[in-house]
């Protein structure tokens, strides 16, 4: 039974690996959420008033996300053996939940802002420097969220190249990672969005431009909860690897020269790892402990592999027929 010290280290071991990322967008998002809120309510602008919804949902998005991290950092146990992976998945439909009520409120904003004729920003040069403070803050949590979804995906990558890369390889990096990137992509946008709002109000004295600037923020945050809500959804159910994770895979297991072929393979996404399990064939004649030597010596080196937390392989001699063939 572990004494309370060793219960604190391994609390705080889980902590540490943590989605950085969400963590991260979760204290600048608090900060700029309380700022834009005081400053909504002074000028009277609705566009910053969605802004400001958006930042709050996002602050409580990524404090779920977060949580979530660290409770599937968990190491498996007796009664769940696979591990708790996919815990960062329910954390994340949460998530969901919460960005698409705020999107609701926005939108329902905007149009009361369109139908009344209201809006406008009243502390103009003020709202104007929140919203720059904003995408100064907003704008560098997504380039460490860029610079995260690389190194997840294990791509190399170097000054404006990031953006490309983190663009493509998104759909393999961990699912609070993703969230982060797509919630501040819209951070972005939207701030951007009410800042030309407030701008062309000021400028033309109708107040359309920060309806309509209300109503794109809320449908933004809506193709984001869509978005990361499809991901999850898929991962709750398991979702197969991607093929350069399964070509890992494969080249780690026919690495080992006793292996004639793969007779089955599965390798499943559980949360931000991946769960591999195999049938492999072997040369004809080996000894029982020679092929177990073998089972054992693979699945030693697909462990070593960070991405991979549990593999499961079986063992039978070469049939003779070629049953694995590499995808192109």
């Amino acid at each position: 039974m572990l004494t309370e010290t060793e219960s604190n280290e391994s609390f705080w071991q889980l902590v540490k690996k943590g989605n950085k990322s969400s963590a991260i967008a979760m204290g600048g998002n608090a900060v700029i959420a309380a700022v834009k809120g005081i400053v909504a309510s002074m000028s009277g602008s609705s566009a910053l008033f969605a802004s400001a919804m958006h930042s709050f949902a996002d602050t409580i998005n990524q404090g779920f996300v977060f949580v979530g991290s660290v409770l599937s950092e968990r190491a498996p146990t007796r009664k769940f053996p696979t591990g708790f992976g996919r815990v960062i998945n329910i954390f994340c439909m949460v998530a969901v939940i919460v960005v698409t009520i705020m999107a609701y409120e926005t939108i329902l904003e905007g149009w009361h802002s369109l139908s009344n004729h209201e809006g406008g920003s009243k502390s103009l040069w003020l709202s104007i420097a929140v919203l720059l403070l904003n995408l100064a803050v907003d704008g560098s949590i997504l380039v460490k969220a860029m610079k995260e979804i690389t190194h997840e995906a294990r791509v190399e990558a170097k000054g404006f190249g990031i953006v490309g890369a983190a663009f493509k390889s998104v759909g393999r990096a961990a699912p609070p990672t993703r969230l982060v990137f797509y919630e501040d992509l819209v951070a972005v946008s939207g701030a951007g969005l009410a800042l030309a709002a407030i701008v062309i109000t000021a400028l033309t004295d109708k107040p359309v431009a920060d309806g309509v600037a209300t109503i794109l923020i809320g449908v933004l945050m809506l193709v984001v909860a869509f978005r990361v809500g499809f991901d999850n959804m898929v991962g709750l159910i398991g979702v197969a690897a991607p093929e350069e994770i399964q070509r890992r895979v494969t080249d780690t297991i026919f690495a080992e020269p006793r292996v004639c072929d793969i007779n089955e393979l599965r390798v499943i996404q559980e949360g931000r790892y991946y769960h591999v399990e195999g049938l492999i064939e072997l040369q004809v004649g080996m000894t029982l402990a020679d092929a177990d030597d073998v089972k054992f010596r693979v699945r030693d080196k697909l462990l070593q592999d960070p991405d991979i937390s549990d593999v499961t392989l079986g063992i039978i001699e070469d049939n003779g027929v070629r049953d694995w063939v590499p995808q192109t």
